[in-house]
């Protein structure tokens, strides 16, 4: 079952397969609202350093929520990627 505070819990004790286990589950259902788990999907793609998939899922969060946090989320990774190497997300 899809809980925000337990997937939160999961990814900050490094339980990152089980988070995103419940994450994919939730996001193949019929589910609506389901920007919140796109960003968390990014946030564990941004632990894992997969920086294009992390921009993925917050974009599509961001696509359902213009108020969501991956906004923020998104646009720090941009920030990284143009200060270290842009060609990194390029591909």
């Amino acid at each position: 079952m899809y809980q925000p505070k337990t997937i939160r819990k999961w990814i900050e004790s490094g339980n990152i397969d089980e988070a995103m286990k419940a994450l994919n589950e939730y996001l193949q259902s019929e589910q609506p609202d389901k920007d919140e788990a796109y960003y968390l999907l990014g946030h564990i793609y941004r632990k894992k350093g997969d920086w294009q998939n992390a921009l993925n899922n917050y974009r599509k969060a961001m696509d359902l929520n213009d108020k969501s946090p991956a906004v923020q989320a998104y646009r720090s990774i941009l920030d990284i990627l143009n200060f270290y190497n842009k060609d990194m997300y390029n591909q």
